[in-house]
């Protein structure tokens, strides 16, 4: 109850032991006598000893009116026989002719047993209450509501006012503070420029924008954690896709997503890259790095003047992606370095591709420790591309060749024509194998270490190929898919395909699960969505869905998370749509 409390007095005394003693009060009858007995042996009493006695007999028949008891009688026997005595003492006194001794000073009796006298017993104070107060602290209610657009307006009114103080500042001369002359040398401290307010609390700001962002999706937000498809139970064994998050951004609504690429260390990390599949339509590109965590705005934003075609994450260093452009180029973007402009970039001199660069490879790194990736394009190149201290390093690997496809030149020539690359995959456990699609529907299977011969060539499909891709749990097993509206599932060492899959339109991308070896998924360019398990059926798409919902808008890519059951699509307008996946779709093989 937080307060004192009384305890009543409680006595703490236990006699253990009584002895009755041997001390008498003096002013007790008993205690004068042993007084006047003590008194007279030492002779400093001669005459006072019976005055006192009569005193004493005059005073007692006082005191005890008329009845003298047997008690009385005794005690004037002692006094009878006490006086006797001093007249004796006093006799032998006058024989002896001594001095008298000097007075003794009386003895005080003490109770050796009374403790009250040693002042040891505690004083107990009395209970004071005691109590303050004091003025309230001044408060003042506010409140305020926060949405995406309080954000954005105070993104662009700091964005203005950043703008605005760089102006002032290339207005004014640079000062120079102060000079001094050393050794022949002037020394001139030029004042630091104004450093931006903002930058001070990105870090929070970013976070409080997460926050912001997670309230406004909560709802897709328990859906992608907690919500799984009941009715898969009576579905059988299909399965379905549920739509979650959108990612968009105002930069890229005439853009086509031309590359989804996860990040191998962060799982809720993808960068996207825009672009244009219209030879008529080509423009600026964008590079866009989205987290699941802020759906409305990118983490990562970098421009480009060509359009990016293909991109991917370096598996151990994750800040590094490499990026190929419509023009030929190849470039690589730091995210950890607050730059614009990527940390390393390809030209004409240092050996561009002549044409699109339609994908890019990270490769395990050399032997003197050097990242390395390849990039495969439509000029027949495939360049292994090093990065050395502060440039690229180009190496041609393998030139494809079209067999019998020689042109009539001038004065008669015969010129070998070139086959055209439009995408590659390297195997997962032997580290020089990989495949190359072509536009013409070949695949070659080539080596790191011949850069003249294919080991072996499959007649795969009669129009390009889109994607091709080596499964990441059977080492012998890839799949194909092509503009031919088919996906062919292949054994390396068969020629013919082991799957053929007629999905009645063009395949932009198909993709192998992470999870189970037996799961892919393809877009088609219908915007339908098409997931496939070979341990169920080996003839139908589990799930057929459409996922962009516009006319006229194409799927281009889809990727599987590494980790989390969803899927991310990519289409012509700019449009990342994350999907999650039914259990009956994400079914583990034994």
């Amino acid at each position: 109850e937080r307060a004192y409390k009384l305890v009543d007095d409680m006595d703490q005394t236990t006699i253990h032991l009584t002895l009755n003693g041997y001390l008498i009060h003096k002013d007790s009858d008993e205690g004068r006598r042993q007084s006047i007995r003590s008194s007279t042996e030492a002779g400093s009493f001669l005459e006072e000893a019976p005055v006192e006695a009569s005193a004493e007999e005059t005073e007692e028949p006082e005191t005890k009116d008329e009845e003298p008891t047997e008690e009385a009688e005794g005690e004037r026997e002692q006094e009878a026989e006490a006086a006797e005595e001093a007249e004796a003492a006093e006799a032998e006194a006058a024989e002896a002719e001594e001095p008298p001794p000097p007075k003794q000073s009386e003895k005080k009796l003490a109770n050796q047993f009374n403790f009250i006298e040693r002042g040891s017993a505690t004083y107990h104070y009395p209970l004071r209450e005691k109590g303050l107060q004091t003025d309230p602290a001044p408060f003042e209610t506010f409140s305020e509501n926060v949405n995406q657009w309080c954000i954005y307006d105070a993104y662009m009114e700091e964005l203005e006012r950043i703008e605005k103080a760089k102006e002032k500042e290339k207005a004014k001369p640079v000062v120079v503070k102060k000079e001094e002359t050393h050794a022949g040398r002037k020394l001139s401290y030029v004042e630091p420029p104004h450093s931006d307010s903002l930058s001070k609390v990105a870090k929070a700001a970013k976070i409080t924008e997460r926050m912001v962002n997670l309230n406004t999706f909560d709802d897709i937000a328990q859906d992608f954690k907690y919500f799984e498809d009941a009715s898969d139970e009576f579905r059988g064994q299909e399965g379905t896709l549920l739509p979650l998050w959108k990612f968009q951004s105002e930069k890229t609504k005439k853009l086509a997503v031309t590359a989804i690429s996860w990040n191998p260390k962060y799982n809720d990390l993808f960068a996207v890259g825009y672009g244009s599949y219209d030879f008529m339509k080509q423009g600026h590109g964008m590079l866009l790095v989205y987290t699941l965590k802020n759906p409305s705005f990118p983490e990562y934003s970098f421009s480009s003047e060509s359009g990016i075609m293909c991109l991917d994450f370096h598996s151990e260093h994750s800040h590094l992606l490499a990026v190929g452009f419509y023009d030929g180029n190849v470039a690589i973007y730091n995210l950890k370095k607050a730059s614009s402009q990527p940390i390393y970039k390809s030209s004409a001199k240092s050996g561009k591709h002549a044409e699109p660069v339609w994908q890019v490879k990270w490769q395990k790194d050399d032997m003197d420790n050097n990242s390395n990736f390849f990039s495969v394009s439509s000029d027949g190149r495939i360049v292994s591309w090093t990065l050395v201290k502060n440039e690229l390093v180009h190496m041609d690997v393998i030139k494809l060749s079209a067999d019998g496809t020689t042109m009539q030149g001038p004065e008669g020539l015969q010129l070998q024509m070139l086959g055209s690359g439009t995408s590659f995959d390297f195997h997962k456990k032997i580290d020089y194998l990989f495949l190359v699609g072509t536009e013409e529907g070949k695949i070659y299977k080539c080596s790191k270490s011949y850069s003249n011969q294919f080991l072996d060539v499959f007649e795969a499909h009669h129009m390009a190929v889109d994607s091709v891709s080596w499964n990441p749990f059977h080492l012998k097993v890839f799949i194909s898919c092509s503009s031919d509206w088919t996906v062919k599932i292949w054994d390396h060492t068969i020629k013919t395909p082991m799957f053929v899959y007629d999905l009645s339109t063009a395949v932009g991308d198909v993709a192998w699960s992470p999870y189970s070896s037996t799961v892919f998924a393809a877009v088609t360019i219908d915007g339908q969505a098409h997931v496939f398990d070979l341990n169920i059926n080996k003839f139908e798409p589990l799930c057929t869905q459409l996922v962009v919902t516009r006319k006229k808008n194409k799927t281009t890519h889809i990727q599987f998370n590494p980790v989390h059951p969803i899927i991310v699509v990519g289409d012509e307008r700019g449009l990342i749509t994350s999907l999650k996946l039914s259990p009956n779709l994400r079914k583990k093989p034994r």
